[in-house]
């Protein structure tokens, strides 16, 4: 027996999507409310949440295989794969060029977890998803989990979708990702922030800085009250949540040398502890970045900034352990 597993058909099947748009007969997912994109006035953002960061099929079946077609649209060449999990683990990885494909990926006999992570880079159009198999049901959902970010939690450079750190937080702790990490694009937008209030959570990250910085769109006067908007309108959303702001990662060349606007990077760690200091928020917790990522580990750089695989790999090993203390 076949099953269509298509998110427009079985949308129960499928995680980490915040909407979905139809187009000439294929699917694609959206990271940000669909809904609000013409409030955005921000064109490389909506780019980027058009791309597939942590949305994967998550299901329990008895299928022999699995079959995916699709599109794959690249601004410039880039690795991007498919990732395909049993039981946890790694069963399959596909490396994909731009253009249209075709997955098909035989499953190991009997009943087993069957989890597909789309590329984190690139945008993905789905045809079609085929199963062979008697039983297909939508795994159960565990805590809900949104993290907001820059490039370093998109993960460009991670082997694979399954190996981003929020990928790997998330396997490690069973926890239902939903991955707001938009490269270049963390800038504390409106349309991001009342995204992350729309999405249910249990449990929400903020990692924070790093595009601020680079960007030069804050300046000293600005960030500080703009972390703490963000941070207010999340707890308004989300009052029982747990929630966790990690400050940025180390990069040598940004620590103490001022950007545009007099910013610098030890300066934004600064900002940001002072804020979720100064919150009465039990449920609020701050996550140090180079405690994650530091001083000591700079050769897991690849261009002083974002982290290569091994780096992505150190930080959800570390940032599993910190997160899981969050959990209730």
């Amino acid at each position: 027996m076949a099953h269509d597993l298509r998110p427009d058909t079985q949308p129960d099947a499928w995680r980490g999507a915040v909407g979905w748009e139809e187009r000439d007969g294929a699917i694609r997912a959206w990271r940000l409310l669909p809904e609000l994109v013409n409030r955005a006035f921000a064109p490389d953002l909506i780019t980027n949440a058009r791309q597939s960061v942590g949305v994967r099929l998550d299901i329990d079946t008895d299928a022999e295989s699995v079959t995916l077609h699709g599109d794959l649209l690249l601004d410039i060449p880039r690795d991007s794969r498919i990732d395909v999990l049993v039981d946890g683990e790694l069963h399959r990885r596909i490396d994909l060029v731009s253009g249209p494909f075709t997955v098909v990926v035989p499953l190991p006999t009997g009943a087993h977890r069957v989890q597909v992570w789309l590329p984190q880079v690139g945008e993905t159009w789905i045809r079609s998803v085929q199963l062979s198999g008697s039983t297909v049901s939508a795994t159960t959902a565990s805590t809900r989990w949104t993290t907001y970010g820059s490039s370093i939690s998109q993960c460009n450079a991670a082997s694979g979708p399954s190996e981003t750190w929020p990928a790997l937080v998330a396997r490690a702790l069973d926890w239902d990702l939903t991955c707001l990490g938009f490269g270049g694009q963390c800038h504390l937008d409106p349309i991001s922030t009342r995204t992350i209030a729309a999405v249910p959570a249990d449990i929400i990250s903020l990692c924070l800085g790093i595009n601020v910085m680079g960007g030069a769109s804050m300046s000293p006067r600005t960030f500080a009250p703009q972390v703490a908007g963000l941070i207010d309108q999340v707890r308004a959303a989300h009052p029982s949540a747990p929630i966790a702001v990690i400050t940025p990662i180390v990069a040598p060349g940004l620590e103490n040398t001022p950007n545009a606007v007099g910013t610098t990077l030890a300066g934004m760690r600064d900002a940001i502890a002072e804020v979720v200091a100064g919150t009465a928020d039990d449920l609020l917790h701050l996550i140090d970045g180079p405690g994650i990522l530091g001083f000591d580990e700079t050769h897991l750089l690849s261009d002083g900034v974002h982290p290569d695989a091994a780096g992505y790999r150190l930080m959800g090993e570390r940032l599993t352990a910190a997160l899981r203390r969050l959990q209730r």
